[in-house]
């Protein structure tokens, strides 16, 4: 059976959520991106001296390459998959339960991003698999659970790619060793100016998005309260309606 035949089944079968679920699941994602955005500000005096912890934080690329030669491999391997995929099932399940909303979701909170995402709609349908495995980032994890990709599925091809990711950078860490000391060193270097700029960086950053995700949040949920109303209805109540209304 083909993905998108297996999309489609999945899809047309997958249960609902109401709003009580949604803000469930939209918690722990707020937790994780004030996490990350701490994690940025305070970088310059973590990324040399407390490296895992700042893994631990925030496991974007930059990131992980600064640190993985800093660190073994146990300690690389675990803690940058498990930061990796903390929030990743989050955005599935709020794509896996709400769908469209979830994707105009998406929409609003990036509309380039968003627009491409709908337009790789029919290619996710064909190579729905590979394209979790080569970038399974959030946006991409939240289209998987709208496309109503199997969990099963989802869970194997996501941990299996961000462990492939975790590699790459490892290797490409070895590679450039002496450029990434360079950076460390310069950074130790101008570590207090370094510090104000990234926290003031990260400050704004979270401001603008811990505001346009209420905005984008509280929009999804006056969807659900429309689609409620509507499903409340059924289409013979809907009828008699519109004849009574007729009559008047």
């Amino acid at each position: 059976m083909s993905d998108s035949a297996v999309l489609a089944s999945t899809r047309a079968t997958r249960p609902t959520r109401d709003r009580r679920t949604l803000t469930f699941l939209v918690i722990p994602i707020v937790g994780f991106m004030v996490l990350s955005a701490v994690g940025d500000a305070i970088a310059p005096t973590l990324v040399d001296t407390h490296p895992l912890l700042l893994l631990s934080m925030n496991a974007r690329n930059r990131t992980l390459l600064l640190v993985t030669n800093q660190l073994d491999a146990w300690s690389y391997y675990t803690v940058g998959t498990l930061r990796l995929l903390a929030s990743d099932p989050l955005f599935f399940l709020v794509g896996y339960w709400y769908g469209d909303m979830a994707l105009s979701w998406m929409e609003r909170r990036t509309k380039t991003l968003g627009q491409t995402l709908r337009q790789w709609e029919g290619w996710f349908g064909k190579a729905a698999y590979p394209i979790v495995f080569f970038a399974p980032n959030q946006y991409i994890c939240l289209f998987a659970g709208a496309a109503g990709m199997s969990v099963a599925g989802f869970f194997i091809v996501n941990i299996a790619g961000t462990i492939a990711r975790l590699y790459l950078i490892r290797r490409l860490g070895e590679t450039f060793d002496a450029p990434i000391d360079d950076v460390l060193g310069f950074i130790a270097d101008y570590r207090i100016p370094l510090l104000i700029l990234s926290i003031g960086m990260a400050a704004v950053f979270l401001v603008l998005e811990l505001r346009k995700g209420t905005e984008e949040v509280e929009a999804i949920l006056e969807d659900l309260e429309e689609a409620e109303v509507e499903g409340a209805i059924a289409p013979g109540d809907a009828e008699e309606a519109a004849t009574d209304e007729e009559l008047t």
